[in-house]
């Protein structure tokens, strides 16, 4: 087992995501989401940032794979500052997908919901137990 105190430390920089419509995920993780797009190569890639400075890669599948199949336990996480901002982002969301309500899980405050076809996102903050109701 490597020694995590000699490790160097790294902070995750980008992820590229495989999805079906470029322009489906694009509006989605902007329009609900809160990231941005800032660049786009055709229809074949969209670069999108959040305000921490992480980049999504939103990329099409190649030809010969023509779809997309995510793991089952598969999901892109978003953690929010409080309680008051899941329950804002539950309300927004819910009007465009299935959203479970939000709960205390493993000492944090979420929902799950799926978008995009059958792409598992989870909003989560800090739990402060005394606040759920």
């Amino acid at each position: 087992m490597h020694d995590a105190c000699n490790a160097v430390r790294m902070n995750l920089n980008h992820l590229s995501l495989p999805v079906r419509d470029i322009d489906e995920a694009s509006a989605f993780f902007v329009e609900h989401l809160g990231l941005v797009e800032t660049d786009r190569k055709a229809d074949a890639i969209a670069i999108l940032e959040d305000a921490g400075g992480f980049t999504l890669v939103l990329s099409r599948p190649k030809p010969v794979e023509d779809r997309v199949d995510y793991p089952a336990t598969f999901h892109v996480g978003f953690f929010v500052d409080d309680v008051a901002a899941v329950d804002a982002a539950h309300g927004r969301l819910q009007h465009v997908v299935e959203a479970q309500a939000p709960r205390h899980m493993r000492g944090r405050y979420g929902f799950y919901f799926h978008a995009l076809g059958e792409l598992l996102f989870e909003v989560s903050a800090p739990a402060d137990v005394d606040t759920i109701r």
